[in-house]
């Protein structure tokens, strides 16, 4: 049970990390529907760049900047061209797999055993990953997940008791109001953005160069839409993101640890990899209420205000 709750722990980082960044881009309004393809690019970026550099460092900058250029493009198209947000991430979503794909055998070919790195290593905090129990679980795990959950709370902290954090809600609710007051409402929403695709990337990444140390065109496998539907699920609270990843960090881990002892016997494996995107459905139908920001999805255009 320790391992899996660790387990636990490790696997809700990459969540976290998306979820985090997806609640504070909706809170102006930005609904980045590309968040798969950006947590793609970041897995494929992080990889490429750790296997040549062979810096792990070097994969993490690759990844966000990957990340960046890729939530800038979408940024772009819905915040300064004011195109349609879903649309424009799935069209994303789908270009990234594609160039993911045909990048990495343009750069290594088809290899024949699968190119690997070493995984971030765990760790662990002197004393406090000697206390029982708890010791083990969260304070025996890699740099990223000491760092989202520092961020996490510093995101809620920002969002709700700067003004900083009053500006970036207000561009989702009331963002006429914003440019009252002297505020670019464009630049609040496609900095955010940039911030999405930033923590994306390093979420990406951590498939590639934190947990299996390799790439695949199939590494996220829908990871990237969790995280999105956690945002929603916690009610675009960083609390609720943290609460949410938990529960899908440990729907992955079952999965995970069920596969690893072969199942059983009268259930198929496929149906433990699902476990994740089926509470994703579940947890969504019996959901009462949610808080949504007023203009989630909505471009804003001046003159009609």
């Amino acid at each position: 049970m320790i391992n899996l709750l660790t387990r636990t722990v490790m696997m809700g980082t990459p969540l976290l990390y998306g979820a985090t960044a997806e609640v504070i881009a909706e809170r102006t309004g930005m609904m980045v529907t590309a968040i798969e393809g950006i947590f793609l690019v970041g897995a494929w970026a992080g990889f490429v760049g750790a296997y040549l550099s062979g810096s792990l460092s070097v994969g993490f900058l690759f990844a966000i900047i990957a990340g960046v250029i890729l939530a800038a493009l979408y940024g772009w198209i819905c915040v300064y061209l004011k195109q349609h947000q879903v649309v424009t991430g799935t069209a994303i979503n789908i270009l990234a797999a594609g160039l993911c794909s045909f990048l990495y055998r343009v750069i290594f070919g088809v290899p024949i055993t699968p190119l690997t790195v070493s995984p971030l290593p765990s760790i662990p905090i002197p004393l406090l990953s000697k206390i029982p129990v708890i010791g083990e679980i969260f304070f025996d795990q890699n740099i990223l997940t000491y760092i989202i959950y520092f961020l996490a709370p510093l995101a809620y902290f920002v969002l709700y008791k700067t003004s900083i954090g009053l500006t970036i809600r207000s561009a989702g609710e009331n963002p006429e109001a914003v440019d009252v007051a002297g505020i670019n409402v464009y630049t609040v929403r496609f900095l955010t953005v940039l911030l999405a695709g930033a923590m994306g990337g390093v979420a990406g990444a951590f498939y590639s160069l934190g947990y299996l140390g390799m790439f695949a065109t199939n590494i996220i496998g829908g990871r990237g839409w969790i995280a999105f539907a956690i945002c929603f699920l916690g009610n675009w609270n960083p609390k609720g993101a943290v609460a949410g990843t938990l529960a899908f960090g440990f729907a992955e881990a079952v999965a995970i640890y069920m596969q690893s002892i072969g199942g059983v016997a009268f259930l198929p494996n496929e149906l433990f990899i699902a476990v994740p995107y089926i509470l994703t459905i579940v947890l969504t139908i019996f959901r009462k209420s949610f808080n949504v920001p007023a203009k989630l999805g909505l471009p804003y255009i001046k003159e009609n205000y």
